[in-house]
């Protein structure tokens, strides 16, 4: 008897479980921008680690201190058990029996990206990494960019809350940590006060506004001089009559051509400083041409972190530049 009851409840869970074949994956672990490499030590070693080690060392553009464009470290096959499986960003690379590269997602936990980079000897898998090398890298950038963006869907701010917002018709996913320093209904600044490790006092900022759009050939020109003139007009110093936000003189930034929300824009990294004060920081601009409405509309972060590396900052701040959406 004992044994027809056992017999019917193994049929049973096999029943159960035939009903359903999703495989419930443990949650992935790692921190923003940095990868796991498993490759043996020879070939870390060697050019190839020394090619991933300068690819992903590049530094980031803007920031005050030197800070790669992605950390890595290092696993040899052997060592890759089931703790390390479960990293977020993975890149295997190693000789196979071809050459060829691929990417798969959430293997053994989730959200994960595992990329592969396979030759057939040392010299092959070079070159299949050196030929996919900025790939690989917006890949991995791309996928943390998407992690930051649900994490902060989860606590995200209702945008019907902000009056400049709800004036240039425009939602952005920015989490509730941010609190509101000026909403005149042209002009949005929020600021997240950052509350671990020294960057205590330091904090995050954003700003949200728009200009009109006069000359389209231009719009990059023009980018230090509008902010240079937002910083003079609502972000004051300590002594509002002398000090003000401007664009570092010292550093010329850079911008890329970017894309947000399907339009054309402008992405600039540079510093910022308080004039006549020693206040200063990296910043992001964005300045998105939209002419549906004939303006151009502008998204900025910028961080105030003395003396810690302000890499993490930034890019979270990217992430919701480019959760934008605009009517």
């Amino acid at each position: 008897m004992k044994r027809i009851i056992l017999l019917f409840s193994v049929a049973f869970l096999l029943i159960s479980c035939g009903g359903n074949d999703k495989i419930i994956l443990r949650d992935s672990i790692g921190k923003l921008n940095k990868v796991m490499v498993v490759a043996n030590i020879n070939n870390w070693n060697g050019d190839i680690g020394k090619e991933i080690r300068n690819s992903f060392g590049e530094l980031v553009v803007g920031l005050p201190q030197p800070e790669p464009t992605l950390s890595v470290s290092q696993i040899a096959p052997n060592g890759f058990g089931n703790m390390m499986k479960v990293a977020r960003n993975i890149m295997v690379i190693g000789e196979g029996d071809k050459n060829e590269f691929f990417v798969k997602t959430n293997v053994y936990a989730s959200p994960q990206t595992i990329v592969y980079v396979y030759g057939k000897d040392r010299e092959s898998t070079l070159k299949v990494f050196k030929k996919h090398q900025k790939e690989i890298i917006d890949i991995f950038l791309a996928a943390d960019l998407k992690m930051t963006q649900r994490i902060f869907a989860n606590s995200k701010l209702d945008d019907s809350k902000f009056k400049t917002l709800q004036n240039l018709g425009i939602s952005l996913t920015i989490h509730d940590k941010f609190k509101t320093v000026d909403d005149t209904g042209e002009f949005l600044w929020l600021r997240h006060h950052l509350t671990s490790g020294i960057a205590k006092t330091g904090s995050n900022n954003i700003l949200v506004y728009s200009v009109p759009l006069e000359n389209e050939e231009t719009v990059a020109d023009s980018i230090v001089a509008v902010r240079n003139r937002i910083g003079k007009k609502y972000i004051p110093g300590s002594d509002p009559e002398t000090m003000h936000m401007i664009t570092e003189e010292a550093y010329t930034p850079s911008t890329f051509d970017a894309t947000i929300n399907g339009k054309k824009a402008y992405e600039t990294r540079g510093k910022w400083e308080v004039k006549n004060d020693f206040m200063a920081g990296p910043f992001i601009n964005y300045n998105i041409i939209d002419k549906k409405n004939n303006r151009i509309v502008v998204f900025e972060g910028f961080t105030y972190a003395p003396s810690v590396n302000k890499r993490a900052f930034i890019f979270e701040l990217e992430a919701i530049a480019k959760s934008m959406i605009i009517q």
